[in-house]
């Protein structure tokens, strides 16, 4: 198969949003692979504490800061539901999210009870360490 088929094919892939493609021409195979780039947002404006991992009051509510930087992931899976929704109410321990970092999935907890009245940033956004990911009213 010539390069400019290849090239082609990758090319037709980026635009279908195909991760996988295989390709059998006169007897030989040739299989296609690519990770698709996550979708990278402007994160929200950083404010950085000494303790970024813990809930800092302000007002009548509790913010949650991303302890490192990473992607966001609001569900434990692709296809499965958030671990938390606006309006839910959670338990101190309860898992909020994942913010994965380094291939590390690092699940995020909640510091009090409360209800989630804000959900700060996008389901695949990268976040930098301090980013407000939660406000939870207490």
């Amino acid at each position: 198969m010539k390069e400019t088929d290849i090239r082609k094919y990758a090319e037709l892939m980026k635009e279908l949003g195909l991760t996988g493609l295989e390709i059998t021409e006169d007897n030989q195979v040739v299989r296609l692979e690519r990770t698709p780039a996550p979708e990278i947002r402007p994160a929200a404006p950083v404010e950085v504490s000494a303790a970024p991992a813990a809930p800092k009051a302000a007002g009548n509510y509790v913010s949650i800061k991303s302890p490192l930087v990473g992607l966001f992931y609001a569900a434990p899976a692709e296809n499965a539901e958030p671990y938390v929704s606006v309006g839910d109410t959670v338990k101190k321990g309860q898992t909020l999210c994942i913010v994965e970092a380094m291939k590390l999935m690092n699940e995020i907890s909640a510091e009090e009870d409360g209800v989630v009245t804000e959900i700060c940033v996008a389901n695949g956004q990268m976040v930098e360490y301090g980013t407000e990911l939660f406000r939870i009213q207490r």
